[in-house]
């Protein structure tokens, strides 16, 4: 008897305990536990110590709410200017109800995934090949608004979806790549075309200022040489007068009427001797009775002076 009540004790003692462990849950943090009462869903259980009544109560399914990538396998898609091009992205989602996400679905990340492949081969279809390089946000947030949607009747937040790669096949590669190329020539090319318009241009500015600056030297000259012509002319007239006046003066004075005569008529024989020396031809002068006349009176004037 003894033995059979220790363990009967025994057993009750065990049965104590798997009773406390299927009573006391403790969920962790960022975690969600669904709880079945007799088949049917009865509650969600948060982050804590959680009691539920053993054999009765039992825990369904468990969520983890944090925020889950999810990677969409590579998939071939065709643009709309037929191109075949593989896709492969990523996407971001969290459980946000966790009743919807046991219940909604038999499969919510499986359902995810494959909205996720028909929506992008949708949204691709519509864009042309260069579009689909230019505008990846606009297929991200096209993927999310439409994943997003349906997710919700799953209890799934739909977060962010992105293009990890896009990659043509390799004929498009090598075109793409030639057009890179010639656009980097013709880019090349036009800024050379560039450089040497401005280089002519800079020349002809260069020449346009080097020539109005010869021609405000030259006529900067040339005022300067008038201005000495003309002074030198206004001097020379200025001397000539002030010459012209001491002569008059001279001429006036007694004598002076004289010696002019024979200035002039020593100038006149010298001038017809400068010819003779110059020139093989005989000049006779047109009156010989003037030059007799002229001599005479020098010669007159010269013996008053020598008597005097």
């Amino acid at each position: 008897m003894e033995i059979g009540f220790s363990t009967f004790t025994l057993v009750l003692f065990i049965c104590a305990i798997v009773f406390v462990f299927k009573t006391i849950n403790v969920v962790p943090q960022q975690h969600a536990w669904v709880v079945e009462r007799l088949g049917k869903y009865h509650s969600t259980l948060g982050p804590g110590l959680n009691i539920v009544i053993p054999f009765v109560d039992r825990v369904a399914y468990k969520h983890i709410l944090k925020e889950i990538p999810l990677d969409v396998p590579p998939q071939i898609c065709i643009t709309q200017d037929n191109t075949q091009l593989q896709v492969d992205g990523i996407l971001y989602f969290q459980v946000t109800d966790a009743m919807r996400a046991s219940y909604g679905s038999s499969n919510y990340i499986a359902a995810i995934s494959q909205l996720a492949q028909t929506t992008l081969r949708s949204v691709i279809g519509k864009m042309e090949l260069d579009k689909t390089f230019e505008q990846r946000d606009h297929i991200n947030t096209a993927i999310v608004n439409a994943i997003d949607e349906s997710a919700a009747n799953w209890g799934v937040k739909v977060l962010r979806y992105e293009i990890k790669d896009i990659t043509p096949p390799k004929e498009i590669l090598h075109a793409m790549q030639a057009q890179i190329t010639a656009e980097r020539e013709k880019r090349a090319l036009i800024a050379a075309s560039e450089g040497r318009k401005q280089e002519q241009i800079n020349i002809a500015a260069g020449e346009r200022e080097a020539s109005i600056a010869r021609s405000e030297g030259e006529k900067q000259a040339s005022i300067n040489r008038a201005q000495g012509q003309a002074t030198a002319i206004v001097a020379l007239a200025e001397a000539s007068a002030e010459a012209l006046r001491q002569v008059g003066a001279a001429i006036r004075e007694p004598g002076g009427a004289d010696a002019v005569n024979l200035k002039v008529a020593e100038q006149y024989v010298n001038a017809f001797g400068q010819l003779a020396k110059t020139n093989n031809s005989i000049i006779i002068p047109a009156n010989m009775n003037d030059i007799s006349g002229l001599i005479a009176t020098a010669l007159q004037v010269v013996k008053s002076q020598k008597h005097n």
